[in-house]
């Protein structure tokens, strides 16, 4: 499949008005992505839970207008206008313009909040994006739908949401992974079957039960705006000296996570989620500018888990984003320990005593 596939042939020269709400959750990954290429393509593929609870609500409002020469948008955050969001927006619609012909032809009202504070540290551009692709898609649908009757076939759900996906990694790439639940695999490899660059796609696998009510508890060691963005981050992949071992390494890991989710095997899952978490953090520290965006509070997060986890034999771990808060995962059975070890211990190292519990979810869904 390739781009193609995603520009629409004869769209009809309907613009209806309306008005469309989605919902879009963040997600983590387990495996992590890190460097890509022209285009928001990933240099190697990625494995995410997509989370529950941690989402972003975009209302949108769509008006048809005389001019058709530029485009037309206001962005609202928790109800006050945000024109600092306008430049991402607006380089966002350049880049699917092609595939979203109809865009010029509207002006939107984007009004966005999160379920989670704004400066709460979460990266929102995962679900922010995919709401706004989302909300991007029904416009379309709905045009074509006032001229020609579609059925809701599987077929027609899933050019939808791959569409979806594909449209919003092009403005945030983790976002393409935010679609759907409760796996996403992103990047094209050997591993899993229909695995795309292009856009996430459902981890089709068997998966042990343990897995299927996982528990993330978000602590935001650090609410501060990052010091290097990820953006920036990914540039420096480019000449980074051990690049090429770390995507090859992402693909083998990716190998051995599709027999650990098949299985059950806990050690080995918390084994190679903190070190692919660790990785990613290295890949940073080796990169020329080198840069460390872990704080302390974080290693100590890090230290107090791993004692926890030797002491009393619970099968709690670890992973980061691209910052300084930490994710912490285990399996649902084990939430009585693990909040309890969290609230006397751990609460110390975050910022206002701030986390978030958070678990496993299935994916967007329209309001």
């Amino acid at each position: 499949m390739t781009e193609q596939h995603f520009i629409p042939k004869n769209l009809p020269e309907t613009r209806p008005n309306g008005q469309i709400v989605w919902e879009s959750p963040s997600n983590i990954a387990l495996i992590k992505y890190w460097g890509k290429r022209e285009n928001q393509i990933p240099e190697n593929p990625s494995i995410s839970f997509t989370l529950n609870h941690c989402k972003t609500i975009t209302t949108l409002s769509y008006k048809a207008k005389e001019t058709h020469d530029t485009f037309s948008f206001d962005v609202f955050l928790d109800g006050e206008k945000i024109d600092d969001f306008k430049p991402k927006i607006q380089t966002f619609f350049e880049r699917i313009e092609v595939y979203l012909p109809f865009l010029k032809d509207y002006h939107f009202i984007i009004e966005t909040k999160n379920t989670f504070p704004h400066s709460s540290g979460i990266a929102s551009s995962a679900s922010g994006m995919s709401a706004l692709a989302l909300c991007l898609m029904s416009v379309e649908k709905q045009i074509i739908e006032l001229n020609v009757i579609q059925n809701e076939s599987d077929e027609a759900h899933k050019y939808f949401n791959q569409k979806a996906s594909f449209l919003a990694r092009l403005g945030s790439g983790s976002a393409c992974r935010s679609i759907e639940g409760d796996l996403i695999v992103w990047g094209e490899n050997k591993i899993v079957d229909g695995s795309s660059n292009l856009f996430g796609t459902k981890y089709p696998y068997p998966v042990h039960d343990i897995f299927k009510d996982y528990q993330d508890t978000i602590l935001l060691v650090d609410k501060g705006e990052k010091q290097v963005s990820s953006t920036v981050g990914h540039n420096l992949m480019h000449n980074h000296p051990y690049a090429q071992n770390r995507f090859q390494q992402a693909h083998d890991n990716l190998e051995k996570m599709k027999m650990i989710l098949e299985s059950g095997d806990l050690d080995a899952f918390i084994g190679l989620v903190e070190s692919e978490a660790l990785t990613l953090h290295a890949m940073m520290m080796t990169s020329m500018p080198y840069f460390i965006l872990m704080k302390p509070n974080t290693l100590k997060v890090i230290h107090a888990i791993w004692d926890f986890r030797k002491k009393t034999g619970v099968p709690v771990s670890f992973t980061l984003d691209a910052g300084a808060n930490v994710h912490v995962l285990y399996p649902k059975r084990d939430a009585v320990p693990v909040l309890e070890f969290i609230n006397k211990e751990l609460v110390a190292y975050c910022q206002n005593e701030h986390f978030i519990c958070d678990q496993i979810g299935q994916g967007a869904n329209q309001l």
